[in-house]
């Protein structure tokens, strides 16, 4: 029984093509046929199979299908398939180039070694926006964990592609890289620190997407947009985005606002400072002109043999107008409290909390608030202290 590269050789003489050249190219040709003839099939399947998915994700049946199609796992995968129909073929084409034989087919391995990896790394991706979908993403990001995958696929991969190209086993190449470990650890440092900060960071809750982050250095104040292996990208207040190495968080103190966020309030903390001169006992006359004309200390009463100074007074009106504001949470911590005298007055610290915790309201409740406690220094018989030359 004749092979095809025998066939195709009587059929180039016939044509007059010379028999030395014949015998040179006529394998070749029927290998590019069967090459051909793969390439149409692979056309042939991407327009059954992939159009259907196409169909199927328009009409919005499956979110993983949509998935699919997005990140071409399954065109990668029917690209595979003319090479093993290649593959498998190319011995009927090539029967005395034992040679071109063997380039051919390890061609065709690498080829099939490269459409798998890409396959393999689109499935990950699918599995990635499966989990990004879930509201768990923001305290449990995968992406760097995902990347240190695709490192591993890709690498893993080069090496067996290396393997193919010079006909050994990977598995002796893999025993070959332990006596190169150490360039390796040098090679990929910052992807082994961002690995091992990823976990950290994400172990111990100390930073999820969507968080507010502050460093001390001033590098970065604002949301968390993205982790990945070896970046945390965070989106500052001024539009700016700052990329941090995951292991500067891990070693380094920064501050974490979530805790503000989760709970019932945000803290207002200033002090007023009042000019030491003004401060005085106050009289009969004055604790009654104070009655009158400020409605909050309308029912103040000093305890019976108190006389009250009009400082101490001033504190107990702001703790009054505090409770009275409903944007103030008088169940946490609320503290109005003189603090030691300096050389620029005598500071009153006023401490508490705003229910509101968006930053725009919040700053715009905080000064309304502290522009009135200013102005009511005056019905007090006090002044501010305003450092002049």
């Amino acid at each position: 029984m004749r092979s095809l590269g025998s066939w195709m050789n009587e059929v180039l003489i016939g044509w007059g093509v010379d028999p030395q050249i014949a015998n040179m190219f006529d394998e070749s040709i029927i290998a590019l046929l069967m090459v051909a003839l793969s390439v149409g099939l692979d056309y042939l399947c991407q327009f059954i199979f992939l159009g259907g998915m196409r169909r199927i994700t328009r009409h919005g049946m499956r979110k993983w299908s949509t998935l699919l199609v997005k990140r071409k796992v399954g065109h990668y995968l029917i690209h595979a398939l003319p090479g093993l129909l290649v593959y498998y073929l190319l011995p009927l084409a090539f029967v005395q180039g034992r040679e071109m034989l063997m380039v051919s087919q390890r061609l065709c391995s690498i080829y099939l070694t490269v459409v798998l990896l890409l396959a393999i790394n689109g499935f990950l991706l699918v599995l990635l926006d499966l989990y990004n979908s879930k509201e768990l993403r923001k305290s449990h990001p995968m992406k760097g964990l995902v990347q240190v995958f695709q490192v591993l696929l890709f690498f893993v991969g080069g090496i067996v592609i290396i393997a193919i190209m010079v006909n050994k086993s990977p598995a002796s190449l893999f025993a070959g890289l332990g006596a190169s470990a150490a360039v390796l650890m040098l090679i990929f440092r910052d992807t082994i620190l961002g690995f091992v900060s990823g976990v950290q960071l994400s172990a111990n809750d100390m930073l999820r997407i969507g968080d507010w982050v502050q460093m001390p250095n001033g590098t970065a104040n604002g949301l968390v947009e993205e982790i990945t292996l070896n970046t945390v990208k965070i989106k500052n207040w001024d539009e700016t985005i700052s990329t941090i190495p995951p292991y500067t968080l891990v070693n380094n103190a920064f501050i974490n606002w979530r805790g503000m966020k989760e709970s019932d309030g945000r803290r207002v903390n200033k002090n007023i400072c009042l000019d030491m001169t003004t401060l005085h006992f106050c009289t009969p006359d004055e604790l009654e002109t104070i009655r009158k004309n400020v409605p909050l200390m309308a029912d103040y009463h000093p305890q019976e043999g108190e006389t009250p100074t009009n400082a101490q007074l001033y504190r107990v009106y702001i703790e009054r107008y505090l409770c009275s504001l409903p944007v103030v949470n008088t169940e946490m911590d609320m503290i109005v409290s003189q603090k030691e005298p300096t050389t620029y007055g005598v500071p009153i610290q006023v401490y508490f909390f705003s229910r509101n915790k968006i930053w725009r309201e919040y700053e715009r409740i905080q000064s309304d608030i502290f522009d009135h406690l200013l102005v009511m220094v005056q019905p007090f018989g006090l002044k501010l202290y305003q450092y002049s030359d």
